[in-house]
């Protein structure tokens, strides 16, 4: 996935749902397709690491469970209450406040539930300040399972 800046852009709108994200080109080889559908099928966690991976592998399968080796424009946008289809955790570092980022590892934290998420990620993200974990794009990892 080609990142690109309104990844980074901050959520502004009154409603979640009105925020739009950038569109993004996104690859993905034939090769990585089959390997991962394959273990897949045989019951192997998939695990993305970054949300840009995971952006990529949740808008290449849409509720089948078997990706496809393609290259497209994606403006996908994860949010609570989100249920992720394809990917089973996530390593991802710490998120700016108000990012789509952010609202993506919320959703993780707690799939299908809208609130949940967004409070486990607020003690989380407490729990960081507290140990001075390093935020943003060089900063500490979680990982969410």
């Amino acid at each position: 996935l080609h990142v690109g800046l309104g990844t980074f852009k901050p959520v502004k709108s009154g409603r979640i749902e009105q925020h739009k994200v950038h569109k993004e080109y996104a690859c993905l080889s034939k090769g990585v397709a089959e390997r991962l559908n394959r273990y897949k099928k045989e019951g192997r966690r998939i695990i993305a690491v970054g949300t840009t991976t995971l952006r990529l592998l949740e808008s290449f399968d849409r509720r089948r469970n078997i990706l496809k080796d393609q290259s497209k424009w994606i403006d996908t946008f994860i949010y609570p209450p989100y249920i992720f289809n394809f990917v089973d955790a996530l390593i991802t570092n710490f998120h700016l406040p108000r990012s789509s980022l952010l609202m993506l590892v919320s959703a993780f934290a707690a799939p299908g539930r809208k609130y949940k998420g967004i409070k486990i990620m607020k003690g989380v993200y407490q729990a960081a300040i507290m140990r001075k974990y390093r935020f943003y794009s060089f900063g500490d990892a979680m990982f969410i399972k």
